[in-house]
């Protein structure tokens, strides 16, 4: 399976590249920065450090968008540090991104791969910056990919940085309501899976003790495990973006439901917030309802606005977090054999 993977590399990106890297069968074709957790210069230079440690430091890394379509580029740095990756000591990556930007490096890879009779699978684990930027480069982009798979949004549960908006989708709600409601197959990962995916303290402590690749896996989440403690009641963390990873290697893991989904754009308490249609009567095909239940006729979802289009989406909602977070930290300690493999050329040197 072609992966390309876009994101805004902080703890759990680089988690999740590192998952990637150990999994067989998930064929990294290049990896795209963008704004979000850190700088997208800096999401760069930390996607070029965790392949360099996993054995691919020649999947290139394009640097992507540095601020979102609509507003200015907000970082977690509280939550990630001002490295992004934990304020961990260490000496950087020694290549340098590619001079291609990372929309137009998605475009070449997905027509490529498609040419070549092996769609791509996108994976988003940041603001949808890029894939938007993509989608309006080239309209064929839709057909030449094979599915979409997007860390992002809360449909039943709470928000993390709004009442109900989530991180990477609020970031970038214009980007998002773009990418969802294209006409390609959209697997969205939400809150409502990943803060079902836990990382206990011990299963981390289990990384440490292995060393290599593992170890330096656990230092960089201590920051992490101090940030969710608060939140937790534990010291603990989500996998977001692994859970992310997973789902585009093997979307059977979670169960997946179709839905209507609108991004909002101009709530005052809601901006950001994904907004799924869950009433009886759903019409996924376009997005509208015929009747909630006997004689009762219902508004459809649809096209609220022009800016905000409905998109329909397959939605994970619900998935066994202990058994995956163990699946996780496996794989970490003994990667599958035939693990993710290096394609393309290879990045810069840095001098």
């Amino acid at each position: 399976m072609r992966i390309l993977a876009d994101c805004d590399t902080g703890i759990d990106d680089a988690l999740a590249l590192a998952y990637l890297a150990s999994r067989a069968g998930a064929e990294l074709v290049g990896v795209g920065s963008v704004h979000g957790n850190v700088a997208a210069e800096q999401a760069a230079d930390n996607s070029l450090e965790v392949l360099e440690r996993c054995g691919l430091g020649t999947v290139p890394v394009a640097v992507g968008a540095r601020r979102p379509l609509v507003g200015d580029a907000r970082f977690a740095e509280e939550w990630h540090g001002r490295d992004g990756l934990g304020d961990v000591a260490r000496p950087g990556p020694r290549g340098l991104p590619t001079e291609e930007p990372a929309a137009v490096q998605l475009v070449r890879r997905a027509r490529e791969a498609a040419f070549q009779g092996e769609p791509l699978t996108l994976l988003a684990t940041g603001p949808c910056t890029n894939l938007a930027l993509a989608l309006l480069l080239e309209p064929e982009l839709t057909s030449w990919v094979d599915r979409v798979v997007v860390m992002g949004g809360a449909l039943r549960v709470p928000g993390n940085v709004g009442l109900l908006s989530e991180a990477n989708i609020a970031a970038d709600p214009e980007a998002a309501a773009i990418v969802v409601s294209a006409p390609w197959r959209v697997v969205l990962v939400s809150l409502d899976v990943t803060m079902q995916a836990i990382l206990e303290h011990e299963a981390v402590e289990r990384l440490a003790r292995a060393g290599g690749l593992p170890a330096w896996c656990a230092a960089v989440t201590q920051l992490y495990l101090d940030r969710y403690q608060a939140v937790l009641g534990r010291r603990a963390c989500p996998l977001h973006d692994p859970l992310a990873a997973a789902v585009a290697c093997a979307p059977e893991i979670v169960r997946l439901e179709t839905l209507p989904v609108v991004v909002e754009l101009r709530g005052e308490w809601t901006r950001g917030a994904t907004v799924a249609d869950h009433r009886r009567g759903a019409d996924p095909a376009t997005g509208g309802h015929v009747r909630a239940g006997p004689n009762e006729a219902t508004e459809p979802l649809a096209s609220g606005s022009e800016l905000s289009p409905v998109g329909v989406v397959e939605a994970a909602v619900d998935v066994d977090g202990p058994a995956f977070v163990e699946h996780f930290v496996s794989l970490l300690l003994e990667p599958e054999a035939g693990s993710a493999r290096l394609a393309g050329e290879a990045g810069g040197e840095r001098r």
